[in-house]
């Protein structure tokens, strides 16, 4: 007979696939604040095209799917950062903390850096010797639990804020995963759902301008103070649907599969695939990948990456990991991750 937990996941299938199913062609690109939170999180997750969700089994699932970190028995903590174009960098902090039957909890800090960039105006487009700096920031906090030992559930909770010289915008938003271990051939299936919150609207003090009402009129105040008043965004919302299967062989080597299906409220549909190839009792990793596939001018594509585990103590060990992304018309991508458990 089938549990209660064979009814939720049918539940969340079915609403999911509705979503799918019922996509317009309007692909709303550009439409939606906080574009950082989609920029993928981890080497390991991005050098397996970002087909994540159904995995998640780091620190770094708090950005994919929260319901990975209920399988952690070990306290974890991550750090990556990545080489973007145009001497930008993402950098993620993420810690979580296993507490038994009570489930996981974690913390993250995510961190895009602009650099420090020149003013420039229409009379000194060589610039006027200011200089201003921009980032987007993502602080969360996740937990995540078994309902049963094959079914997974966890919640991130996040503050977003993004700056720009002396203007700010800020947000609240959840993310909201399952993972459930199929009884079918070993199968994983996962489902999640990413930056569902607030608007958010730029303020601050370079929206302050002197106004003149009526400059018709001789005599009145030329030099009102107002504030220009911008219009809210939505934040980068996604649905994805994940599943994957590990495949032993020759001395127990493994082989990971996996994909995802995404839908965001900014652009169309798209797949991930990936795959991870773990040799010599999982101490080197191999991994491969493509992302956005089936998605009209996207700019990313081929992803690859490799690992390497050490676990010489019981109580302590270090993976070191790199993933390497092209895209078709920006510099390349390149992430850098250091992952301790103990």
């Amino acid at each position: 007979m089938f549990d209660k937990k064979y009814y939720m996941l049918l539940i969340i299938t079915l609403l999911s696939c509705s979503v799918f199913i019922s996509a317009q062609e309007v692909k709303k690109t550009g439409t939606t604040a906080a574009k950082f939170l989609s920029i993928g999180v981890g080497p390991r997750a991005n050098a397996m095209g970002g087909a994540f969700t159904s995995l998640a089994d780091d620190p770094s699932g708090m950005y994919w799917n929260p319901a990975g970190i209920a399988n952690l028995q070990q306290f974890q903590g991550i750090f990556t950062y990545t080489k973007m174009f145009a001497d930008i960098n993402l950098n993620f902090f993420g810690l979580v903390l296993p507490a038994g039957e009570m489930g996981s909890f974690g913390v993250n800090i995510t961190a895009l850096n602009y650099g420090d960039m020149e003013v420039t105006t229409e009379y000194y487009p060589e610039g006027t010797g200011e200089i201003f700096s921009a980032g987007s920031y993502a602080f969360g906090l996740s937990y995540a639990r078994k309902v049963t030992n094959d079914f997974l559930v966890g919640m991130t909770v996040k503050y977003i804020r993004e700056d720009i010289f002396n203007s700010s915008a800020q947000g609240v938003c959840f993310d909201i995963g399952t993972i459930f271990n199929t009884p079918f051939y070993g199968i994983r299936f996962s489902s999640s759902i990413s930056n569902y919150g607030t608007k958010m609207q730029m303020t601050g003090d370079d929206l302050l301008i002197r106004y003149d009402p009526d400059p018709q009129r001789a005599g009145n105040n030329q030099t009102i103070n107002a504030n220009l008043s911008t219009d809210q965004f939505d934040l980068p919302l996604k649905l994805q649907i994940g599943i994957s299967r590990d495949f032993m062989f020759l001395d127990n080597q493994r082989l990971t599969l996996a994909m995802d299906a995404a839908h965001p409220n900014d652009n169309a549909q798209y797949l991930n695939f990936g795959g991870e190839l773990a040799l010599f009792d999982n101490m080197v990793m191999l991994r491969g990948g493509y992302k956005s596939l089936f998605l009209d001018d996207t700019q990313e594509g081929l992803s690859l990456g490799f690992g390497i585990n050490y676990s010489g103590l019981d109580y302590f060990s270090i993976a070191v990991d790199y993933s390497y992304q092209k895209f078709e018309f920006l510099d390349n991508m390149h992430s850098f991750g250091i992952l301790l458990r103990f």
